[in-house]
């Protein structure tokens, strides 16, 4: 009796459209948590801040240029220490390298919500060295490039992809752009999550975020069967190494086949020519 074994390629759940559906929706909230309620300050869109960073410095308003200087620098520093937990930590077993990315900034964003307005400075470059962990880490989706924490890029391949099925009519094309446009929509709804109940949360509100991470986090416990019984990724390696087995059988019957079909065929070109010969 077989067992049916399926041979797709393994895709980590952390690159699956559901979690970074959740880190989507929470990075959308971040971004209107800190415009909204802590002065104006993206904590993902790093173009604004340098934007208005320069304006700042052009009209030599230097407390505001550091307003915008402090969140940028804790971006910069929040990929070098997502990169570094990646180099230390990708490893090891138990719990994958960007749980412990999301563990980081789950406590970030928690403590970042017992902030007072007067601490914005700090809070805002809390929560960008978070967004930066986040955008590091979590850097494809379904196998496609994308951002959870800003839209361009995803806008941009959502649109190219577009444009080749136009001319491909491919499906797969097809559903690559619908997964962008899928993504764009929820970090748009956690934007607008942000914005609904900051009113009622205050700074609290930041702690929503903290909930949609730690659903990411727990999404990421899930693994293929195949993963979790190594009994079964033996016997798929059995089977593979029966099929390879019966190819290489196969391939030598096929040769001796042929080496008997020539020379039987020669035997009967021979016999033909003697026959010849011998009615002359």
């Amino acid at each position: 009796m077989s067992t049916k074994i399926s041979h797709r390629p393994h895709r980590q759940m952390s690159e699956s459209f559901l979690t970074a559906g959740f880190l989507s929706l929470s990075g959308g909230l971040q971004d209107a948590y800190t415009y909204m309620s802590r002065g104006k300050v993206f904590a993902n869109a790093q173009t604004g801040n340098i934007v208005l960073l320069s304006q700042s410095i052009g009209s030599g308003d230097w407390p505001l240029a550091i307003h915008y200087l402090v969140p940028l620098l804790s971006f910069a520093l929040g990929v070098a220490a997502a990169e570094l937990i990646r180099q230390t930590f990708q490893n090891i077993r138990k719990v994958h390298w960007r749980q412990l990315v999301l563990i980081i900034e789950i406590f970030l964003l928690f403590f970042v919500g017992f902030m007072p307005d007067r601490w914005n400075l700090i809070a805002n470059a809390m929560v960008s060295f978070s967004c930066a962990m986040q955008v590091q880490a979590f850097r494809k989706v379904n196998g496609y490039g994308f951002a959870s924490t800003m839209c361009i890029g995803n806008m941009r391949s959502a649109m190219e992809s577009v444009c080749a099925y136009r001319i491909t009519k491919s499906r797969k094309t097809l559903k690559k752009a619908a997964c962008y446009f899928g993504i764009i929509l929820l970090f748009a709804l956690g934007a607008g999550l942000g914005g609904y109940v900051l009113p009622a949360f205050g700074m609290r509100t930041i702690w929503f975020s903290c909930l949609l991470l730690l659903v990411s986090f727990s999404l990421m416990f899930i693994r293929e069967e195949i993963d979790e019984h190594p009994e079964l990724r033996q016997e798929a390696r059995a089977i593979a190494e029966e099929k390879n087995t019966d190819k290489e059988i196969l391939k030598q019957e096929e040769k001796a086949f042929r080496k008997d079909l020539e020379k039987d065929i020669r035997e009967d070109i021979k016999e033909e020519i003697e026959d010849r010969i011998s009615k002359k």
